[in-house]
């Protein structure tokens, strides 16, 4: 037996298992980069998704967003670089038919009932007739439209619409689904809606691409995030890693003097004095507990102190205005 094979078997001469093969990124781009003429559109963009995650790519109009969801979906070819789906080419065949897509501005027939749309782009993607039959009732229910597959496009309202437009990404039961802007028509009960339904995706091993301007939308449903800016990746990552990197802490107390204020800032920066409280940006939680016991030996009753996390918000608005980017 040659030394390689006998590598797979154990000291009693049992055959070990054959690890399982890793599965390929559900996107991967590298260096990625698209010019229209003198205007670089993606400029050496860089990201990894995995299968079954929600991710949300983030970014200011213009930072690229759109073209890199178009050179995904193979219907815009890049300039430079790589970029890969389930491992093979973007704009493979077969690998486009493992993929679900609402765009953001999106115009159906409206002549057509609800069913018959769907029954459209399902025929589109190659669904048999009695597919078709049994996952429109299913889809409809699932998007909130259950009962108004019979009604004209025409005659949905504007959140309607976009929840046909949900049905149709999910119709053909795709790997990855890649959503823009998938909540910007819907009231409140709706937007909880498509996060449900974002979820439940996530459960069933669905990868879901979340293109939003509702930071507070994408905070409550990815997993991790990737915030572009000018065509470049300039921050990625979970969400707990991205708005946790500072700890900042607000002090509550029964006065606040110069004498107060000058403990304080030996122990982290003061970011804001409201009469009797205090935003303190500290260098680590550790350091909140000597702010205290300072606090407190120096005279001044606490009467609370609360760990603050940073938002989506903040994060996203100092990478883009100004800051790393």
């Amino acid at each position: 037996m040659s030394p390689t094979a006998s590598a797979s078997y154990s000291a009693a001469g049992v055959r070990a298992p054959t690890p399982a093969p890793v599965p390929a990124p559900a996107i991967q781009t590298i260096n990625l980069r698209k010019v229209y003429g003198r205007k670089v559109a993606v400029d050496g963009l860089s990201l990894t998704v995995q299968p079954g995650e929600v991710f949300g790519f983030l970014g200011p109009n213009g930072a690229g967003k759109t073209t890199t969801v178009k050179i995904l979906l193979g219907l815009v070819r890049p300039t430079d670089g790589i970029a890969r789906v389930f491992g093979a080419p973007a704009d493979d065949p077969a690998t486009r038919r493992r993929i679900g897509y609402l765009p953001e501005h999106f115009r159906f027939h409206d002549w057509l009932t609800g069913h018959d749309l769907l029954d459209f782009h399902g025929r589109l993607a190659g669904l048999p007739a009695q597919q078709r039959r049994e996952r429109i009732p299913i889809v409809l229910e699932r998007v909130g439209l259950a009962g108004r597959g019979g009604d004209r496009v025409r005659g949905y309202s504007k959140g309607m619409t976009q929840r046909v437009g949900l049905a149709q990404a999910i119709l053909h039961r795709p790997d990855l689904v890649l959503l823009d802007e998938p909540t910007s028509a819907l009231d409140p009960i709706g937007r909880r809606e498509v996060r449900d339904l974002i979820r439940g995706l996530r459960d069933e091993g669905v990868t879901v691409f979340l293109n939003s301007h509702l930071l507070g939308e994408v905070e409550l449903v990815c997993d991790r995030v990737a915030i572009v800016d000018h065509g470049r990746v300039v921050r990625a990552g979970r969400l707990t890693d991205l708005i946790d990197e500072v700890p900042r802490v607000r002090l509550t107390l029964d006065r606040v003097d110069g004498d107060l204020l000058a403990a304080i800032g030996r122990h982290g920066a003061i970011l804001d004095v409201a009469e009797t409280v205090v935003t303190v940006e500290v260098r680590d939680l550790d350091a909140a507990a000597r702010l205290a016991e300072t606090v407190v030996r120096s005279g001044y009753q606490l009467f609370g102190l609360v760990p603050l996390q940073r938002s989506l918000e903040e994060v996203f608005v100092g990478l883009v205005e100004g800051g790393e980017a």
